[in-house]
């Protein structure tokens, strides 16, 4: 039986720590969707479709990861997907905070777990938030996103 799981995230940008975690969760599950998720309580810098071909770009190569739009609610997509589990990433406590009540609705709605994967400790200071300000600003944020993420983050201020 093929394990799969679901790693999502509005991804605005993909950053180098949210391609780290998925690099831990194929070694974890034979399959990992990323879904590009729209959180309406959220200012996007990138509209869904750069969202996911960004990502798409930033995940070649990694065999069994695809990145998938997501419209509704992550429960019904796992459901339609045949999710094992859901897949978050976690810098800190605060991070661990914020989505433990999403992971115990996730469950309630859908039997799907969540897997908390801690970060990189060397990546515990980059955030999407953080990179949007720093491209606004017209600053260098390489090292921070995927080399293909930094130019077109670069050309978007342009």
């Amino acid at each position: 039986m093929t394990s799969l799981a679901v790693c999502p995230g509005s991804f605005d940008p993909i950053t180098l720590g949210h391609v780290d975690v998925v690099k831990r969760a194929l070694s974890l599950f034979d399959e990992v969707i990323v879904a590009v998720a729209n959180n309406p309580s959220k200012s996007h810098m990138l509209d869904s479709d750069q969202r996911v071909m960004l990502a798409r770009q930033a995940l070649v190569g990694l065999d069994g990861v695809t990145v998938e739009p997501v419209s509704g609610l992550l429960a019904d997509f796992c459901t339609e997907r045949g999710a094992r589990a859901i897949v978050k990433g976690l810098r800190g406590s605060a991070d661990f905070d914020d989505e433990m009540a999403m992971s115990l609705l996730n469950r309630h709605l859908s039997g799907v777990e969540t897997v908390f994967i801690m970060g990189d400790p060397t990546l515990n200071h980059v955030a999407s938030s953080m990179v949007k300000e720093i491209a606004r600003y017209g600053g260098d944020v390489t090292g921070l996103v995927p080399d293909a993420v930094a130019r077109s983050l670069m050309r978007a201020k342009a």
